[in-house]
């Protein structure tokens, strides 16, 4: 790992050099937590609750965010003051761990029909098949054993990880990745029952990712029946997702493990679903909704909402009912016996009244 001095580091972070005069010659050479960073090594520090453990790491210098440089000014090394320490966090990465980037060139083992049209600074790995009448941008990277469909279309900066699978017709915008294991055009799961015989609806629309999307490992998109499936630049999907046939998201939207989504429901912009999180198709969430983890959509959800529960709800009344639960046995014995109590009333105050 090659090392950078410090003000070059803060040049690349858009970050203030603080502390020590002469810290920007120093050279450091990875990024790790408080704990684990080395004296050549930069950490970092979010929060003012991880002070002590700021205070007590070896790091050579530390990213904070502007609003704890005064306090971490007091630990006596050089600091990099950002305006979001995480986004620095993030670039620092880049910079010590730089993207893999395969030779360039097609492998010998790869399988190209004639007149697939190839951008320049490509690099398509061992026993890659890509079908008829595909066109790759520029500086695609195709890891080994992905395969892709005929008349696929792939933007510039597209990386596919090895065993990725493109079906016919599937777009990709620029820069979008894929991780291994990871199935795009899959056919939407639509059949046609007539007397207990389920008869196969051809699914013959096409799926398109739009710039900017990452779709973790082992996730399945499914192509539309008649139309398309969408996924809105920026949108990221963790592993082990599963979109239903025909499903559009906005733009900047985050869909966590095992989140399953079914065909035609329609999403806005940056919405979240975070894990294990479920949505019934033909509905709708409007922009900015969130949805807590394990839950199930079952109707649509207006923008800026956040939901909760099975059936998904208003978050303070699923809190609220949360709250309850552990109370609801005792809850239940107190009635009881108040039941128990009247039934034994009610009698004598009968004779009461006879008399």
């Amino acid at each position: 790992m090659a090392k950078v001095k410090l003000g070059e580091l803060a040049a690349k972070l858009e970050a203030e050099l603080a502390g020590e005069l002469e810290a920007g010659e120093l050279e450091v050479g990875g990024l790790g937590s408080l704990a684990q960073a080395g004296p050549e090594d930069v950490s970092f520090l979010h929060q003012a609750a991880h002070r002590e453990a700021a205070a007590k790491s070896r790091a050579a210098a530390l990213i904070v965010p502007r609003q704890l440089r005064e306090l971490a000014l007091s630990f006596g090394r050089p600091l990099l003051v950002v305006g979001h320490s995480q986004l620095a966090v993030a670039k620092a990465l880049a910079v010590f761990h730089p993207p893999h980037q395969g030779p360039r060139g097609v492998h010998p083992t790869a399988i190209l029909p004639p007149g697939t049209t190839l951008g320049s600074g490509i690099s398509i790995g061992p026993y890659v098949v890509v079908g008829e009448g595909c066109i790759l941008g520029d500086g695609v990277q195709i890891e080994a054993h992905a395969v892709i469909g005929r008349f696929c279309r792939l933007g510039d900066e597209v990386r596919l990880h090895a065993g990725v699978v493109l079906y016919d017709g599937v777009e990709l915008g620029d820069r979008v990745e894929i991780h291994s294991g990871s199935v795009i055009g899959s056919d939407g799961f639509g059949y046609a029952s007539v007397r207990g015989v389920h008869h196969k609806i051809p699914q013959v629309g096409r799926v398109v990712l739009e710039d900017d999307v990452e779709v973790g490992a082992c996730t399945t998109i499914d192509r539309a029946a008649l139309d398309e499936t969408r996924i809105g630049a920026g949108t990221k999907i963790d592993n082990q997702v599963q979109v239903g046939h025909n499903v559009t998201t906005g733009k900047g939207c985050i869909l966590c493990g095992q989140v399953g989504i079914a065909g035609s429901a329609r999403i806005g912009d940056h919405v979240v679903m975070a894990g294990g999180a479920g949505m019934s198709g033909h509905i709708e969430l409007g922009d900015r909704v969130q949805v807590a983890a394990a839950s199930v959509v079952l109707q649509s959800v207006e923008a800026d909402q956040k939901v909760a529960g099975v059936p998904a709800g208003s978050i303070q009344d699923w809190r609220r009912q949360v709250t309850a639960l552990p109370r609801l046995s005792e809850l239940l014995r107190r009635v009881r016996k108040l039941e128990k109590a009247l039934a034994g009333r009610e009698p004598r105050e009968e004779a009461e009244g006879e008399s």
